[in-house]
């Protein structure tokens, strides 16, 4: 079994900055891939980035590319997601999720992580 703890959700003005973090616990974390999705009131839960379990390839939503970063240290069995310039329409419940298996490249669809975090609440303001 594996836990995830999401933190540093918030409020904040619109082009402002907000750094999200994710620590692991419970299995060999630096095995595997790590994805952030975003889920706003009303809507499906989207894609937000991803990152490969070494940290050599990431992969980002089209509408957050160029504003986020994702990021990951091993050693602290953290994944980070760095977000510059926010926009209202990124308010959402922001979750961090692990893959389901070891060694995979990052995907960018839901069904690819079989774990996943409460959630951390992110609402900017215009």
């Amino acid at each position: 079994q594996v836990q995830l703890v999401e933190s540093g959700g918030g409020l904040v003005q619109a082009g402002g900055s907000l750094r999200l973090s994710c620590t692991a616990s419970g299995r060999t974390f630096s095995s595997y891939a790590m994805g952030w999705f975003r889920q706003a009131p009303g809507k499906e839960r989207e894609f937000v980035a991803a990152i490969h379990w070494r940290g050599a390839s990431t992969h980002y939503a089209d509408s957050v590319n160029g504003r986020f970063t994702i990021s990951r240290d091993n050693a602290k069995n953290t994944v980070y997601l760095q977000m510059n310039s926010l926009k209202p329409e990124d308010t959402a419940v922001y979750y961090c999720a692990a893959d389901y298996s070891p060694g995979r490249y990052p995907s960018t669809e839901r069904y690819e992580y079989g774990f996943w975090g409460q959630g951390t609440q992110v609402t900017v303001s215009s």
